[in-house]
């Protein structure tokens, strides 16, 4: 091979069903997508084999890889199944049971017993510690050794894997955690030791202790997969450094990942969500919702003037779907969007009201759906689309899989049809839009709380099932341009190779607004700066260092608060008027005469100028889109099925425009086009459908 040639990048993105994979090629721009069935069991099993898939393009691809990056859902799930460490805390004599208090705060209105999920740590295992700091960082009382090699005991007679060590007011002095922290790691060097002052170093004390529980809960979880993985693709040849995906939208080590596997809670979803948040920015769109639908869940993130938007209120395991206050809190910030218990491989049946239910349960890659042939014995979302001729059963992901489409019909027959007294096409237009008002409905209310209007908004749909199901789902939400871009079913892979390397830290920092030093304060959070500084420029040396920074602003003795961006040096003035405008935004309300305090200092460092760049594509003012052919399939507007134009993605360019009802093929998804709707082939490969909602049947 020529020493011209350049290197390669590599994004692989695990989801429930799938495992995706792209390699871009530096010199030429070219990239090359690839898909294979994930393997629940472990994970890094479909990485490497699919990996393999790569050598017929390039047998030396492997030592030529620069740069591999990472987004898995191996964290969140871990969590939801409780297939976590068997984790111990130690707590503050008098506070371990802040798992249970939780906050005072009713689930719903008017039902007194929707319990939250159980705690990650039984009762006998959260250990009370006779120390005590004062909340201005005085120790009054130091760690006691003999009680700390009473847990030990206690710990290693339960085969605890991990403990969490979260100590009252630690996040204005870590001695204390410190030390129990050094006294584990000496006596029981087996066991994982997580500090709340290191993963979380601010007030609340169970926001605090939840986030350091969910942290020590998987982080030998974590720890085993990213060591199997690194061990794996070393072994395999590649010498790349792993970068993986965290749930802040930047690009972070295995090292922190190991460290802090919490920070990975939303790193599969948030990698889409990346290319949503390009695709503004390059078309100056004020607001586009990023819509990713796979195997086993469907994501959405409103994306307003081109930002991505951060929230520290992240929950998982929640008890309820879509309620606040019913999981876990995890406050590290983290992309804020919703998840959604509904993707193709969604398992739909009749419920005790004898309605049809799509989800949340999912038949994932193991058996999958009926029509995979796995083994999958209950119809699903796949399995109805499949029926409603929207998927070609001899061309699936690439061709590398064939449809059964009889066994299909056999189960939706079975389990939907003959129970409701419907002919099989009908159930399984039944399924395919009730999963569509079930994702409309939570995507409504994500909406509605960012304070957006879905009529407003761009839909950018991507995922191997977004594409198939977003125009149905844009005439619910009343939205009218769907936007698919190039390389849909596998462009979560692609924002792993867009994210820059990235970091934040928060730190709580108290005062009264009237009482502020700008200097002390400034010199803290340029310190904190020159941390992210250090981590990133140990991550990746190219690139440029830029930061945003921030103060959490609220009424004294109030407990929330608003983050204020700092624009250059800290001013008291300033802030003041900054904070007068978001608190009104938020809240429509703003008290001049009431006292402010900071409570939190927030800096956010990116390594940018090293991320793929999309080039838009050579525009041929002749050419015509032309279709391959025909098939049937249901049309929702007609209700019944119709021949659709089918056209293959590969032959569309910039500037072709068509009518539907069409189908749209490509290796990794399916788009699908109803009757009134008009494509046009933007110049960056996009599909840009225009529906009309008020149309809608």
């Amino acid at each position: 091979m020529s020493e011209t040639r350049a290197a390669y990048r590599l994004g692989c993105d695990v989801g429930g069903t799938f495992t995706d994979f792209v390699l871009y090629d530096e010199r030429c721009g070219d990239i090359h997508v690839e898909k294979c069935l994930t393997t629940p069991a472990d994970p890094s099993v479909a990485i490497l084999e699919g990996l393999r898939a790569f050598g017929s393009i390039d047998p030396e691809h492997v030592a030529r890889t620069r740069r591999i990056a990472h987004a898995t859902t191996l964290v969140a799930n871990a969590i939801i199944e409780r297939k976590g460490a068997r984790t111990a805390l130690l707590a503050t004599r008098g506070f371990r049971d802040v798992l249970e208090l939780r906050r005072h705060v009713r689930v719903t209105t008017y039902e007194l017993w929707a319990d939250p999920p159980a705690p990650l740590v039984p009762r006998h295992l959260r250990i009370p510690i006779d120390e005590r700091t004062w909340s201005d960082g005085t120790v009054l009382r130091a760690i006691p050794l003999e009680e700390i090699e009473a847990a030990v005991t206690l710990m290693l007679a339960e085969g605890v894997g991990s403990v969490a060590i979260a100590f009252l007011h630690s996040y204005v002095n870590p001695d204390n955690e410190r030390e129990a922290a050094r006294l584990m790691r000496e006596l029981a060097p087996e066991i994982a030791v997580t500090t709340s002052s290191e993963v979380l170093p601010q007030i609340k004390e169970y926001e605090r202790t939840s986030t350091t529980v969910v942290n020590a809960y998987v982080k030998p979880l974590v720890r085993h997969y990213l060591g199997n993985l690194d061990t794996g693709l070393a072994r395999t040849g590649y010498a790349a450094p792993l970068r993986v995906m965290l749930s802040n939208g930047g690009l972070g080590s295995t090292e922190t990942a190991a460290d802090f596997p919490l920070r990975l809670i939303e790193s599969g979803p948030v990698a889409g969500a990346i290319v949503g948040r390009r695709i503004a920015q390059a078309l100056a769109l004020p607001e586009v919702l990023s819509f990713d639908m796979g195997g086993t869940t469907a994501k959405a993130c409103l994306i307003r003037d081109g930002a991505m938007p951060i929230t520290d209120e992240l929950e998982v395991a929640r008890s309820r779907r879509f309620t606040r206050s019913s999981g876990f809190p995890v406050a590290v910030p983290a992309v804020n969007m919703i998840e959604i218990g509904a993707g193709g491989g969604s398992i739909a049946g009749i419920n005790a009201m004898g309605l049809v239910q799509v989800g949340p349960e999912s038949a994932g890659a193991d058996p999958g759906p009926i029509c995979y042939g796995l083994g999958g014995t209950r119809p699903t979302v796949t399995d109805a689309d499949l029926l409603l001729g929207y998927l070609n059963p001899d061309n699936f992901a690439g061709g590398s899989m064939r449809l059964d489409e009889d066994a299909a019909r056999a189960g939706i027959e079975e389990h939907i049809a003959r129970p409701r007294g419907q002919s099989a096409l009908e159930a399984a237009w039944t399924v395919h839009d009730v999963v569509n008002e079930t994702m409309g409905a939570a995507v409504r209310m994500h909406v509605t709380e960012r304070g957006g209007n879905p009529r407003q908004a761009t839909l950018v749909a991507f995922g191997g099932a977004g594409p198939l199901h977003a125009c149905h789902l844009a005439e619910k939400l009343r939205v009218g341009r769907v936007m698919v871009p190039l390389r849909a079913g596998v462009l979560s892979a692609l924002g792993l190779l867009i994210a820059p390397p990235a970091y934040d830290i928060v730190r709580t920092h108290k005062v009264p607004l009237g009482e502020l030093d700008a200097a002390a304060t400034g010199a803290l959070i340029e310190e904190m700066a020159e941390s992210i500084a250090s981590l990133l420029q140990r991550l990746d040396s190219d690139g440029e260092l830029r930061f945003a920074r921030a103060v959490d602003v609220g009424y004294v003795g109030q407990s929330y608060q608003v983050a204020v961006p700092l624009d250059g040096t800290v001013d008291r003035a300033a802030i003041w008027s900054r904070f007068a405008t978001l608190y009104r935004e938020k809240y429509g309300y703003f008290y001049d005469d009431v006292p402010a305090e900071i409570v939190n200092l927030r800096v956010v460092g990116e390594l940018v100028g090293g991320e793929l760049e999309l080039e838009p594509l050579p525009v041929d003012p002749k050419a015509v889109a032309v279709s391959v052919g025909t098939r049937p399939a249901w049309s929702a507007r007609e209700r019944r099925r119709r021949p659709f134009s089918v056209f293959d993605r590969d032959r569309l360019g910039p500037g072709m425009v068509f009518d539907g009802p069409a189908i749209v093929e490509e290796p990794s998804a399916t788009t699908i086009v109803d009757e009134g709707a008009t494509v046009e082939v933007d110049a960056w490969g996009s599909l840009v459908i225009a529906v009309d909602p008020e149309e809608a049947p």
